[in-house]
């Protein structure tokens, strides 16, 4: 990337609101020139130091202060930006940051765009576009798993697995060049099995890293949907979860009549808790509406609490329930304190489901049950190249999609060189990712959703 030869921008680099700080920042080639006409330090100094943070006051046009405030000097190329930074520590509050702001506006500063310093940053070869765009994904994480995946993304997970991927693509085009260039010294039919192979293993791992199911829970959080008939201890068990009374229990059947949802950290990852209406037949238009919505709440979620009364014989709405119950179900056999009726033993004749003992009165198998959730919302966050962002993971599957052409080609005795178009556009779809064949329209998109002052 070239570097910015632009104007000199500010704006406030903190958030709204009331707070103890609050950050303006000024990048480009004036920053210095500006903090020198509107920050007097408490100690006269004749030269500011690089990154060293001083005393004193922000001042307006006639000498007045602005605010008592601390500013810093950080000249290029060690900032931010790479270009010269200025900061001003001012109190927080809208008064103080945006007098600061105006007096550098006054002195020659333009207003920052959205994510218009950390888009120097990219294009002055900082950072490249994937961790330009984790910058942005940790402001907005929701969970620790989140702020973690960012953090990686941040410090060059990603674009290094991009970077590991592309090397070994490139490897296997030289082969291919190779034995187009020297049929005599490269066996054709040798280097195709050989490329296949290995395009195969390289098309797992991407696909390995761009599960889009591990990525949705990161960005949005996990679902888990509490489904059962009435009064099975749905809403208890809900409550027992959050640890607190959120939903409304009751031994009036039909008391939860539409889809309850509370959010819970799980081991770091974030989740909405749902409690649905019960499932039964019922002539009430509204409760219907509520039994509808249960069902597609379950079946849209990443795990299902199948939830059956222990203490309570089996009925039809309940079996319907567990003969149903896939992958994604925990059955829950709540009120397991009191005498048993239906027991584990039963329901493992039915389903092949985890079942867990509990009870949501006395707290028994709760911890137990989050436990298991927790193993269930994972994100396999060993990997340090896994692909969270939606961009990324569409390129990612266009790559592979390109990988399989070439090695359906490569199985159908077409030349090798066919297979090195499919090759270049999986490439193509990589260098994407970080930005180095991405279109000015692309950058754009990236950076229009990133706040003012980041």
């Amino acid at each position: 990337m070239s570097r910015i030869n632009g104007d000199t921008i500010a704006a406030i680099a903190t958030a709204g609101g009331t707070g103890g700080i609050a950050i303006v920042r000024v990048s480009g080639g004036e920053a210095e020139a500006i903090l020198k006409k509107m920050f007097i330090p408490a100690v006269k100094r004749e030269y500011f130091e690089s990154h060293r943070l001083m005393y004193g006051r922000a001042v307006d046009a006639g000498g007045e202060t602005l605010d008592e405030v601390m500013a810093v000097l950080m000249r290029a190329p060690s900032t931010y930006t790479r270009e010269d930074v200025a900061e001003i520590h001012c109190h927080g509050g809208s008064a103080s940051a945006n007098a600061v702001l105006g007096r550098a506006l006054a002195l020659g500063a333009r207003m920052a765009n959205p994510g218009e310093f950390t888009r120097r940053a990219f294009m002055n070869g900082r950072i490249d576009l994937a961790r330009a765009e984790a910058v942005m994904q940790l402001i907005g994480a929701n969970s620790q798993a989140a702020a973690r995946a960012s953090l990686r993304q941040l410090e060059g997970g990603v674009s290094g697995f991009v970077r590991r991927v592309s090397d070994r693509l490139k490897d296997v085009m030289a082969l291919l060049e190779a034995s187009t260039d020297f049929p005599e010294e490269v066996e054709e039919e040798a280097t195709a099995g050989e490329v296949a192979m290995q395009l195969r293993k390289i098309a797992d791992e991407i696909r390995l890293c761009s599960d889009s199911r591990s990525a949705r829970m990161l960005r949005e959080g996990a679902s888990i949907v509490l489904a059962g008939r009435p009064n099975v201890g749905k809403s208890s068990l809900m409550n027992a979860l959050l640890n607190q009374e959120r939903a409304i229990v009751t031994s009036i059947p039909g008391t939860t009549r539409d889809v309850l949802t509370e959010r819970i950290s799980i081991g770091g990852v974030m989740a909405e808790l749902s409690d649905t209406a019960g499932r039964r037949d019922t002539q009430d238009p509204i409760e219907r509406i509520g039994v509808d919505r249960a069902r597609r709440a379950a079946e849209g979620a990443d795990v299902v609490l199948i939830v059956l009364d222990a203490a309570g014989e089996m009925d039809p709405s309940d079996a319907e329930l567990v003969k149903h119950a896939d992958e994604r179900a925990i059955i829950c056999l709540n009120k397991s304190d009191l005498p048993p009726v239906l027991t584990s033993r039963q329901l493992s004749d039915m389903t092949d489901a985890k079942i867990m003992e509990l009870s949501a009165q006395t707290g028994m198998g709760l911890q137990a049950l989050l436990d298991e959730l927790g193993r269930r919302i994972a994100v396999g966050e060993e990997n340090s190249g896994q692909l969270t962002a939606q961009r990324h993971i569409q390129l990612a599957n266009s790559a592979t999609a390109s990988l399989e052409r070439a090695v359906e080609a490569i199985g159908a005795g077409m030349p090798l060189d066919t297979a090195a178009i499919d090759i270049r556009e999986a490439l193509s779809a990589l260098s994407e990712i970080t930005g180095e064949n991405a279109s000015e329209a692309v950058i754009d998109r990236v950076f229009e959703r990133f706040c003012v002052g980041k």
